[in-house]
């Protein structure tokens, strides 16, 4: 068995189509069909069932495409290892963060990063918790920032801070000149909030549930700028969390801190255990602490 064989099976089994896997891996199809078949042959057995023109994993591929990650990935670490030990300052970090986090909290870490490791590629994708711990399992990310506690055997977490959330009313609103508002005015107030399969709005209605009502929002929107428009413009109050409602720091906009108890949520980052973590990557993780240490320290009462 070659690495090489095991790079075209890898490539057939990303594509699940012998033609396009040829040209990912820039050989014609005839010679990677004969690869797979020697693979096959070595092996003892077919990796792939070939019905009309579809392709479909057998038992024994999908076994022998979980081993292949686990070399690829194990490749890849020694590489790194390498680089570090030679000195070499460049390289790429993949990260995943929660989106509210990609306003707040990633820019102060990135700057204070890039003036150590100027020639490290950094690639910030603004996701949901579940997706990055999706991606993260499949090597896709180096590090994710994400809600708190996470489950899985495989991945280290370390705890960033607690974000809390509060109510965005616009100014002039009848409720501008509360100093906390409880959950309960969702009954009787028009809102914007995000979707229900948003933590945040889960979070929002297991509290209204409590309370023996169910939030009926105006509208419901994917994106927090979004919400943010729709209260500047007096269509309801909104929920968010407070740091990034004070990142903003929009004139027509006042946040007012939740009375009721459980509207914070931990944030921290979360990393695959087996994975080796170079220099730059426990540089980044640094600044991502320094960056929600400084967070915590900011003033949390005030219009903005």
């Amino acid at each position: 068995m070659e690495l090489r064989q095991l790079e075209y099976f890898y490539a057939v089994c990303l594509e699940l189509h012998f033609t396009r896997a040829a040209e990912k891996v820039g050989i014609s199809q005839p010679s990677l069909s004969q690869q797979i078949r020697l693979l096959e042959h070595e092996i003892g057995t077919p990796l792939f069932d070939r019905i009309g023109k579809k392709t479909a994993l057998t038992e024994a591929g999908k076994l022998l495409l979980k081993y292949t990650r686990n070399i690829f990935h194990e490749l890849d670490q020694a590489k790194t290892s390498i680089d570090e030990l030679t000195g070499l300052q460049r390289g790429t970090i993949c990260i995943g963060t929660l989106l509210t986090a990609e306003y707040y909290l990633i820019p102060p870490a990135l700057l204070s990063f890039h003036r150590l490791y100027p020639s490290v590629k950094v690639s910030v994708l603004g996701l949901r918790t579940g997706d990055i711990q999706k991606q993260l399992l499949e090597n896709k990310l180096d590090l994710g920032i994400v809600f708190l506690p996470m489950k899985g055997d495989e991945l280290e977490t370390i705890s960033l801070y607690t974000e809390e959330m509060a109510f965005a009313v616009p100014i002039g609103h009848p409720l501008e000149n509360q100093d906390m508002l409880d959950i309960e005015v969702l009954q009787t107030t028009p809102s914007i909030l995000l979707p229900e399969q948003y933590f945040i709005r889960q979070l929002i209605n297991n509290a209204c549930k409590d309370l023996g009502f169910i939030p009926e929002p105006v509208f419901e929107i994917t994106t927090m700028q979004s919400l943010i428009n729709m209260v500047i413009e007096g269509v309801g109050v909104t929920i968010l969390p407070k740091p990034y409602l004070e990142y903003l720091n929009h004139p027509y906009i006042k946040i007012i801190p939740i009375l009721n108890d459980g509207f914070a949520r931990d944030v921290g980052i979360i990393y695959r255990k087996d994975k080796y973590l170079s220099a730059a990557t426990r540089i980044f993780i640094n600044a991502l602490r320094d960056a929600s240490l400084n967070l915590s320290q900011s003033p949390t009462e005030g219009t903005v």
